[in-house]
């Protein structure tokens, strides 16, 4: 099926493939929080068209769960409340969950959307490649390694010192995956629902732009919503429930793991291997997600069901690689890619767009200065020092009533200040 028939707004509740009965639930919980609605509310709650809750509100009415109240001067046509038998079964549906929003999409019909907008159906050349790291200083070997990466749809390891831009640069790699996506709020497994959106992850997109022409027409599905591709991090708070479904007894919610949110874009593990788990143990996590692009996961009520798992999976750590895992293993992996440190001229670039994005007036000889403590200290150049002293530098100045003027002095304190002298502090 393709994307244009995937994202077509639903006329009827078989074209939705939404249980009834799951529909009917949530129409009770918009109108035990709404109170009073009028049929244009509660379609704009549901995101479903009025042809859709007419028949739903039909089937309410014959039960005798629903009124119908006069229509007033500010509403859109008759309006509905509960019944006392009404109210009744709305709460019982609360108990039974506690999502309340725009109705979901089944979860055949996310497999469908998943794989039209695949990862893995994008091309990128090293131009391409080039372009979207326009404003980010990289070595010129990284494209050579990274582009044929993406390409492969196999795991990626990166690994070097702390500081070498892996994360930085393994983000960027999300605008070379292709355009904008179109994302459910929620997804449906039988009669439960799964929340899926979340702000932290998915970045919507409202306007028009001039350059690509994507808009969210109103005969779209609006259940679904349009994001730029998701780029999603773990770090060292990483723990195996997070990359499992998740029900909290409270809300009564269910929450899509991070690894579901990432479809369709980049899934960062960041700091392998300072998790509270065996690297080992997080690494077979994957095995089969990585093998067959497919992962498993389990509602409440004890349901197995497959998702796609169609995102570029990243693993990046300070550790060589075999303190993680053994060569079988590695050999899993597909690309590993390592970050060093770099040279003066590379620091230079760094530096320089640093105080252009910032707009700092840097007094003359601040970057000689700094030079010489490197060589005073033998300590090697990394990709995060510019922004991390140029930083401190301008928190200095501001502190001495001097905002934006980066001084020899500022950098020399700003210098003691980052990094950490063995033999002076003892």
């Amino acid at each position: 099926m393709s994307l244009l028939e995937l994202i077509k707004q639903p006329r009827t509740i078989d074209e939705s493939a939404l249980d009834a009965e799951l529909l009917i639930d949530l129409t009770l919980k918009h109108f035990y929080d709404g109170g009073v609605l009028d049929l244009h509310q509660l379609a704009d709650r549901m995101a479903l068209t009025g042809k859709v809750m007419e028949g739903i509100l039909t089937s309410l009415r014959k039960d005798s769960r629903i009124e119908i109240l006069a229509a007033k001067e500010n509403s859109a046509g008759v309006r509905y409340q509960l019944t006392d038998s009404g109210r009744a079964e709305a709460k019982n549906a609360y108990s039974r969950s506690g999502y309340i929003g725009r109705a979901p999409i089944t979860i055949d019909h996310y497999r469908q959307l998943a794989e039209a907008q695949s990862v893995f159906n994008c091309t990128v050349s090293k131009d391409q490649l080039k372009e979207a790291f326009a404003d980010v200083v990289i070595e010129e070997h990284l494209y050579d390694q990274l582009g044929p990466a993406l390409h492969s749809g196999r795991a990626i390891m990166v690994y070097g010192p702390a500081g070498t831009g892996k994360t930085f640069i393994c983000k960027h790699l999300a605008k070379c995956l292709g355009g904008p996506i179109y994302l459910p709020y929620a997804i449906s497994v039988g009669r439960e629902i799964i929340q899926f959106f979340d702000p932290m992850i998915h970045i919507p997109i409202y306007k028009v732009s001039e350059k690509t022409g994507y808009q969210f027409e109103t005969h779209t599905d609006q259940r679904l919503i349009l994001c730029e591709r998701p780029v999603a991090i773990s770090g060292g708070e990483l723990t195996m429930d997070r990359l499992e479904l998740r029900y909290d007894p409270v809300t009564r919610l269910n929450q899509a793991p991070i690894q579901l949110k990432a479809n369709n874009g980049i899934y960062i593990v960041d700091d392998m291997g300072r998790q509270r788990m065996p690297p080992l143990e997080l690494l077979n996590r994957w095995i089969v997600p990585m093998e067959e692009h497919i992962d498993y996961l389990t509602v409440g009520t004890g349901q197995h069901f497959p998702v796609p798992f169609d995102t570029v999976l990243v693993f990046s750590t300070n550790l060589h690689p075999l303190e993680l895992a053994d060569d079988a293993f590695l050999r899993r992996l597909g690309y590993k890619i390592h970050f060093s440190t770099i040279i003066k001229e590379k620091f230079t670039m760094i530096w320089e767009n640093v105080c252009r994005e910032r707009s700092v007036t840097v007094e003359e000889g601040v970057l000689d200065c700094l030079f010489e403590l490197y060589e005073q200290t033998k300590r090697p150049f990394l990709p995060c020092q510019p922004r991390d002293l140029i930083g401190i530098g301008l928190d200095m100045a501001a502190f001495n009533n001097n905002k934006g003027h980066l001084s020899k002095e500022h950098i020399r304190l700003a210098w003691d200040t980052y990094f950490i002298d063995i033999e002076k502090d003892k």
